[in-house]
């Protein structure tokens, strides 16, 4: 009963047969390496010795062709022993007799060894995780904030009076600027503001932020046909399309949350530097004009004027 339970599947016989060729396999291949080594000794001439010496590697080499032949051939004859795996009834796939035409039992064979050392894995992995884990994880933070209640912002909310006073304290400052605030949708506040006889500018305001800018020559119409001022159309001109451009990336740049009235003035004291929009020369090249266009871009800390392409 035993040789019966060892042998499903398997040549006993033709097994121990396999095991003497790989014996005489490698003491023929210990052969060759033995030819190389000694090499062409024990002659006289040398053309003797190299006769003896290709003589006695060739017969290695058919030796170990000899032993190799007969092993492929002892190994057809064994036969595949089928692999006991704590799979169930799926054991079973591997008695069909074209396991090479449908090879299901080797495929799952295959994933469950890979789904094994995969869990294997994630368990070190999170092992690893526990041993590192950052102070501030998702539930301490949870508590952090029952604890600490998130403070209200109080600046996005302000009395219209206050804002018309700001505006008012940035009108007297310029001069050269006049602005002149109204309110058509509420308390949202809308600005416009003419610098000199160069352009005019929409300001469109929640509060004391600034929501969008559209920059309009002095004898553009800024106004649609019911007379409220038309926040959509761009100017005709790219010169001023190129100064929105420059104004909106001005309101990314001056943001302070707590101090909204000093980012209003901060952004009105930029755009007072474009008074002389036709008049300074680009502080890189020199040149008035470039491509057909005055000096646009205005620095933010210094306010001098560059061409689009020589502030980079």
């Amino acid at each position: 009963m035993a040789d019966g339970a060892l042998s499903p599947g398997v040549n006993l016989e033709a097994f121990s047969q396999a095991i003497a060729a790989i014996q005489a396999l490698r003491s023929s291949v210990t052969r060759v390496f033995d030819c190389l080594k000694d090499g062409m000794r024990n002659k006289e001439t040398l053309e003797g010795r190299e006769k003896g010496f290709v003589a006695a590697f060739q017969e290695s080499l058919h030796s170990v062709s000899r032993d190799l032949g007969e092993l492929e051939r002892l190994s057809n004859l064994v036969g595949k022993p089928s692999e006991n795996h704590p799979l169930h009834n799926s054991g079973l796939l591997s008695l069909d007799p074209v396991q090479d035409k449908t090879p299901l039992y080797s495929q799952l064979l295959q994933a469950y060894k890979w789904s094994n050392k995969l869990q294997y894995h994630a368990g070190l992995a999170s092992g690893l995780l526990n041993q590192q884990s950052l102070k501030r994880s998702a539930n301490q933070m949870g508590v952090s904030a029952k604890r600490r209640p998130k403070a209200q912002p109080t600046t996005l909310v302000l009395p219209p009076q206050y804002v018309d006073d700001v505006i008012n304290r940035i009108d007297r400052m310029f001069p050269e600027m006049s602005i002149q605030l109204s309110r058509p949708n509420g308390t949202s506040a809308m600005l416009l503001v003419t610098l000199g006889k160069v352009l005019k500018v929409i300001v469109v305001m929640r509060s004391l932020f600034i929501d969008r800018t559209i920059v309009k020559g002095y004898n553009e119409n800024v106004y649609t046909e019911e007379g409220k001022l038309d926040i959509w159309s761009k100017s005709n001109y790219q010169v001023f399309q190129k100064v929105t451009d420059h104004a909106t990336t001005a309101l990314l740049h001056y943001q302070l949350p707590q101090m909204p009235d000093v980012v209003v003035r901060s952004f009105m004291t930029w755009l007072r530097s474009y008074i002389k929009l036709f008049q300074a020369p680009c502080q890189r090249c020199g040149k008035f004009l470039q491509d057909g266009l005055p000096p646009t871009w205005r620095d933010f800390r210094t306010l001098e004027a560059f061409h689009d392409t020589c502030r980079q």
